[in-house]
């Protein structure tokens, strides 16, 4: 594998999303978001400002868990698909780069547009912050953001394996929406429904390892868990066992997430 030649593709793709300035959107996006929940999250009890960095980090997980899934499966559903449409993936082909390279060139400037933006906006948000909480406080808040970035970066694998799959940007962009549905509103509806049809019989010993099936419930229990008070009102705390939501355990999960589906959708495209 030439590096030199993955990095030529990165960089275009990375530098074709700051042009365009998809980057500056989804930054302004997640600021403003952020600022809105840390300020005026308690509004509804009759509070305005900032009152802790657990609350405000439990209410930018609820936040994150909808916007950066469906964020990053619209960034990556047309990445091979799109070229193959437009004709330029032939073209691509028949330079001195082999698929691997190109898939995975593609994926880190994709992957490094998504970064930029999230660390931007939740950084900014951070700076505001930062005179309001301690320095434990903002390592907490800065591990929400790798988090953050890892949720991301998983779901821009599913992406990109999406695009290798499809048959035409229709029908990406469709299982794109299709598996946003299911990973962010569907599949904890599935297991909530099994527990409550039997009785909490059914999967009550399996479902923290069903939760890990999940790139975003990995996600909502990384930054939960670690949090008393949050946890509870979760219940996460009677569900979710301690000893498999260690942090590095929960992290490793979730690097499996972003490795698996690139690694799938890597070997399809060299067949």
């Amino acid at each position: 594998m030439e590096i030199s030649q993955v990095a030529t593709i990165a960089g275009k793709e990375f530098w074709d999303r700051i042009r365009n300035r998809w980057v500056l959107a989804v930054a302004l996006v997640f600021t403003v978001f952020a600022l809105v929940i840390a300020y005026f999250g308690a509004a509804q009890q009759g509070a305005v400002g900032f009152r802790s960095i657990e609350l405000t980090i439990a209410s930018l997980v609820s936040l994150v868990i909808y916007l950066i899934p469906l964020i990053a499966l619209l960034l990556g559903f047309d990445a091979i698909v799109g070229e193959r449409e437009r004709g330029s993936l032939d073209l691509l082909l028949s330079m001195p780069i082999t698929r691997f390279e190109l898939i995975l060139g593609k994926y880190l400037g994709l992957a490094a547009a998504l970064t930029f933006s999230t660390v931007a906006g939740f950084g900014l948000v951070a700076l505001v912050l930062a005179r309001q909480i301690d320095l434990a406080a903002l390592v907490h808040y800065f591990g929400f953001m790798v988090s953050s970035v890892l949720l991301g970066m998983a779901f821009l694998s599913l992406a990109v394996m999406l695009s290798v799959f499809a048959a035409d940007r229709t029908r990406a962009s469709g299982l794109a929406i299709a598996l946003w549905f299911f990973f962010v509103l569907v599949f904890d509806l599935l297991l909530l429904g099994a527990l409550v049809f039997s009785g909490g019989q059914a999967g009550g010993e399996v479902l923290p390892w069903l939760l890990l099936l999940n790139p975003a419930d990995v996600f909502r229990i990384l930054n939960i868990f670690g949090m008393d008070d949050v946890r509870t009102l979760y219940g996460l705390a009677t569900v979710f066992p301690p000893a498999l939501a260690e942090p590095w355990l929960l992290t490793l999960v979730m690097l499996g997430w972003i490795a698996a589906p690139l690694g799938v959708a890597s070997w399809r495209f060299r067949k």
